[in-house]
């Protein structure tokens, strides 16, 4: 008989699936719940977790057993055998709780070589516990104090597919070469909410998402991500990179990469030399203000593509700067400083997002083939009804109004014929 074990207060953390010890006990697997920190007697009765938290975790569980629920307690120690010696035992749920290095035992899971998911979240811990389980597949550290994964800590890992350590105090010097580089089965790889100043080395090749998020990044360097040419998200935003921090052709060994993330790092222009095959670029608020004829030219397959908020002007956006973008589907160049439509649009766009700007004017040519053209957004701009010039809205079938706004300052004239037409989800406010 498989046992699941939970003293459980609240549910597991987001990214992992519920714990089935949060279920009433099944034919299979009855569940035993522990009122208080000493050896529990199995049940084969349903039961209800305990209000009473524990301080210190069982000294003994049964040997069969397979998920082991101690999140949200008190948890302060861990002994040999609460989950040492239990060959079936595949999830082992410990967020939530106290724990410190020093409460979880070099063999605390000698003999459990199946465990596959571990959650040790919200602790204190302060470096990556050494001699974790090898068959380890998912391993949650995120809001802990590791400032360090000691040398070898995950060496023997290698089925391991999701790492969270976000929202640690992980340095440059806490980590080398080695930290990742045996991980050879690793896919997820989350490192965002720490102190690093420089992208990691030795990350593994089946590496496809790497968040890097809010660290004080100012440097991304080519050799760096060579081995991890499988990438495909690289999530940069709020770092420091400025304007010298990403040199053209640094993400060149990316040759699969999908979505590039910048948002907030403040760039000074977009970066050159990006991978070929990149898919979505995102970049808004940094300190773009040029956009020329040859600044995407390296990415024809881009789908989406979004400057918001940024300091474009009409006069430095180049009127072929998205010439090559047959395959854009949706630009978003929100919160510039825009006085005109841009020339040269993509006419596959599904979505163009323009609020926030300085438009002045609506004309018909920067509109003209844009027949697939389904979201439309010009609201907070400074139109009035008669700058938008005749058969502006001609080509553009398949828009459909759904806001109209209008402010009182305008005088109660006649709408124009052309705001009849039909305009879906285009957002218009008149000031």
């Amino acid at each position: 008989m498989a046992w699941t074990f939970g003293c459980s207060q609240t549910t597991s953390p987001e990214p992992l699936s519920t714990s089935p010890c949060r279920t009433t006990s099944s034919r299979n697997s009855p569940t035993m719940s522990c009122p208080a920190s000493v050896a529990c007697e199995p049940s084969t009765s349903t039961t209800t977790s305990s209000p009473q938290k524990l301080s210190v975790a069982p000294q003994f569980l049964p040997r069969s057993l397979r998920v082991a629920d101690l999140a949200a307690n008190q948890v302060m120690e861990i002994f040999p055998l609460t989950f040492g010696e239990k060959p079936a035992l595949r999830s082992v749920y410990l967020h939530n709780n106290q724990l410190s290095n020093a409460g979880l035992p070099p063999d605390a899971f000698r003999g459990s070589e199946a465990v596959t998911t571990l959650s040790l979240s919200n602790n204190r811990f302060s470096y990556l516990p050494p001699s974790l389980p090898p068959s380890l597949e998912r391993l949650h550290l995120q809001n802990n104090l590791i400032s360090k994964v000691p040398r070898g800590a995950l060496s023997r890992q290698t089925q391991l597919r999701e790492l969270y350590l976000q929202h640690n105090q992980l340095t440059d010097s806490g980590l080398d070469a080695t930290t990742f580089s045996k991980l050879h089965s690793l896919e997820y790889l989350d490192l965002s909410h720490n102190q690093l100043t420089t992208v990691p080395a030795g990350l593994p090749r089946t590496l496809a998402i790497l968040h890097l998020g809010r660290n004080r990044i100012r440097q991304v360097e080519a050799a760096r991500l060579h081995g991890a040419r499988g990438l495909r998200y690289l999530l940069l935003q709020h770092n420091q990179l400025g304007s010298s921090g990403l040199p053209a052709g640094a993400l060149r060994p990316l040759r699969g990469l999908h979505t590039l993330h910048l948002y907030g790092n403040g760039l000074d222009r977009v970066p050159l030399a990006l991978p070929r095959r990149l898919r979505a670029l995102v970049l808004p608020h940094n300190h773009v203000a040029t956009l020329g004829a040859r600044d995407l030219a390296a990415t024809p397959g881009l789908m989406e593509l979004n400057l918001a908020y940024n300091r474009l002007t009409s006069a430095r956006v180049h009127h072929r700067a998205f010439r090559r973008l047959r395959t854009l589907r949706s630009l978003d160049l929100a919160g510039n400083q825009l006085t005109r439509l841009p020339m040269g649009l993509p006419t596959g766009l599904h979505t163009l997002r323009l609020q926030r700007n300085q438009l002045r004017m609506l004309e018909p040519e920067p509109l003209t083939g844009l027949d697939q053209l389904k979201e439309l957004s010009l609201a907070h701009n400074r139109l009035r009804v008669g700058d938008i010039g005749p058969g502006t809205w001609h080509e553009l079938q398949a828009l459909q109004v759904r806001h109209r706004l209008v402010s009182h300052t305008i005088p109660r004239a006649s709408p124009s014929p052309c705001l009849h037409c039909h305009i879906p989800n285009i957002l218009v406010s008149w000031s």
